[in-house]
Order: C-alpha cells, then structure tokens, then sequence
C-alpha cells in the first residue's frame, strides 16, 4: 500500500471509528453510509500548493451534486504538522471563502493531530474531539449544515455532550481509537 492510500485508510478509520463511531458528529452517518464523503489526500507541501488544492477539491464539491459529494475531507500530512501554524493558515482559508465568493455557501472546518480548544490544556481530554490523524479540512456546504440543525433536537449541546464521552474512554478505548497520540 502506497502512503497515500495508507493515510487515506488511517483517515476512513478515524471517521468510522472516533467520528460517527462515537457519534461525535451526529449528522455524518448518512452522507458516509450513503458514500458521500470524499477524503482525499494532498502532496501539497507549501501554502501556495495547497491552497490550490482546496480550490481544486471546492470547486469539484460545487459542481457535484450534494447527493453525489456532500462533504469532502482534505488531508494535508506533508505540511502543517505544527498546530500553530495549521490554525494561522485558517485566516488564508478564511480570506480564500470570501475571494471565491463561497462564503455563505461553505465552511471549512478543522482537525489536527494536535487540536487545542482555546484556554484548555494541551493534554486536556476534550481536544480529543477535533484530534485526526493527519492535519485535516473539513468542506462542508452551508445546506448540509442547515438541515442538519434543523433536524436535531439539541445542537448547542453537542459539543459539551462530545467532550464528556471522550473524557468518559479508559486508556484501553483511547489507545484503540487514536493509536496515533497513545500509541495503539
């Protein structure tokens, strides 16, 4: 298996496993049974590759169908290991929503090996909500977004519903989910 594909498996684990495994986001079972969510894996090793790769894999998401592509993970494991660095380029990806004019019909969300919630602690079990294998962009339409939270009874409390069942893992369930911060 060539590291791509292998990076691309460690990711689909994570989404099965941690994402939808543990239920932390409620509304990606369907689009993942249904084989909506695109991963994909960049070689971009510099801001400029990259950020044409984003471009790339938004435009492709605004031309499909939402029943073909609802929602597609860019994994970026040549770059951006430092989460610092990974949370200073989101102004560029800000900045690059609105050139494009896909404000208002996009986001990109965030996952990182390293995730930290301001004012937590680094070893603070809660950032384990955000913690993917590899440095990850989540492009999600803002329609997907909408009807999800139309449909869900309570979606102010899913992040604190989030962080106390990752805070609830024994050390055996979080060696098995994130072999990539403990070791599995």
């Amino acid at each position: 298996m060539d590291d791509k594909a292998e990076i691309e498996q460690q990711t689909r684990r994570w989404l099965e496993d941690v994402v939808i495994g543990l239920n932390l986001c409620p509304f990606a079972h369907q689009p993942h049974q249904h084989g909506r969510i695109r991963i994909t894996v960049t070689e971009a090793a510099d801001e400029e590759s990259l950020l044409e790769a984003l471009q790339e894999e938004m435009s492709l998401l605004d031309a499909a169908e939402e029943t073909e592509i609802e929602t597609t993970l860019l994994v970026t494991p040549y770059m951006l290991d430092d989460f610092e660095q990974y949370n200073q380029f989101f102004d560029l990806v800000d900045v690059w929503l609105q050139e494009f004019g896909w404000e208002g019909d996009y986001q990109v969300a965030s996952f990182h090996p390293d995730y930290r919630f301001a004012d937590t602690d680094p070893d603070d079990p809660g950032n384990l909500t955000n913690r993917s294998p590899w440095p990850v962009f989540h492009l999600i339409r803002e329609s997907s977004i909408d009807r999800a939270l139309a449909s869900h009874p309570d979606v102010d409390g899913i992040p604190a519903r989030n962080i106390e069942r990752v805070k609830a893992l024994g050390a055996d369930e979080r060696r098995r989910l994130f072999p990539y911060l403990f070791g599995g």
